[in-house]
């Protein structure tokens, strides 16, 4: 009788974790299937959006733990304002690895370097003297155009470029100073994709470049943006961590970041290039391509 009881007892207990694998497996499945169509929609939705619009656009969405990918015009070059603020602040730090460079290498503020677009340097004293490091909050989270061009003759175009072309970007370089039209009229441009930018990102988040230190560095800086009327302008409040950064110039409007939320991180790279006249309806698609991408990952 005693071994009936624990066999019986035996067989229940097999039969349960049978029901319990079961539905797990069919649950997981289920969700799977359910994420997958959600994806499908937002898919659709976006080349939707992008397809109304009057413009190009470069586009990348990715799901940083899935991988799974939106893409439209990726590898499309487009002018990229300010976004080429993000590798030269990569290539900084890069160069300071190798030992071309020192993070506390004085540069002087000059008086022609107050260009256009100097929200924080525009306002110091001509003769200020800040370190390389110092440069990169202003340049990154308020887009300081000075900060940016000291940057750049300190490092020097050549150099620079060399970097870009060390991290792997394919697309992207560095022309002209930043407001300097009178090389851009004179075809001198510089150029990225939302590829490129997209690749940049994904190696800081993944801990990639250089290592874990400076990667944090850099996207710490990228989450103290101050320009907040594109991908985080229509997200709730509080509901996610950003880290990006934009571009604004004359029929040219960029956003390219991360967002962080309690159901997965993704990666979004939009880059415009519109004939409008004034910017609104470029920072309204972004903003409204951040937010679809945003209520995908509320629905689970």
């Amino acid at each position: 009788m005693k071994t009936k009881t624990v066999f019986l007892a035996a067989a229940l207990i097999f039969l349960g974790a049978g029901v319990f694998i079961a539905y797990r497996n069919y649950g997981g499945s289920a969700e799977i299937r359910a994420r997958e169509k959600a994806w499908a929609g937002l898919k659709k939705d976006l080349q939707n959006k992008v397809g109304r619009f009057n413009g190009t656009v470069g586009l990348v969405i990715k799901d940083l733990d899935t991988g799974r990918e939106i893409d439209l015009n990726k590898d499309t070059p487009i002018p990229s304002a300010s976004l080429v603020k993000i590798p030269i602040m990569l290539s900084c730090y890069y160069a300071a690895r190798d030992g071309k460079i020192n993070l506390n290498d004085p540069v002087r503020l000059g008086y022609a370097d107050k260009v256009g677009g100097s929200k924080v340097l525009g306002n110091k004293p001509v003769g200020s003297v800040f370190t390389v490091e110092q440069l990169l909050k202003p340049m990154i989270t308020q887009s300081d155009n000075a900060a940016a061009n000291l940057l750049i003759e300190h490092m020097g175009f050549d150099t620079l470029n060399i970097y870009f072309r060390k991290m792997g970007l394919k697309d992207t370089n560095l022309a002209r100073k930043m407001m300097d039209f009178k090389e851009r009229r004179a075809g001198e441009e510089n150029y990225t994709t939302a590829a490129d930018m997209a690749d940049l990102l994904e190696e800081l988040y993944r801990k990639k470049f250089l290592n874990d230190e400076i990667s944090d560095k850099c996207l710490k800086l990228l989450g103290q943006q101050k320009i907040n009327d594109r991908i985080p302008r229509k997200l709730p409040k509080g509901g996610a961590l950003i880290a990006h950064k934009t571009g604004l110039e004359r029929h040219i409007c960029h956003d390219v970041g991360i967002v962080f939320t309690d159901n997965g991180d993704f990666l979004i790279c939009v880059l415009v290039k519109h004939e409008n006249r004034f910017a609104m309806p470029a920072k309204k698609l972004i903003s409204d391509i951040a937010l679809l991408t945003y209520n995908y990952y509320r629905k689970f």
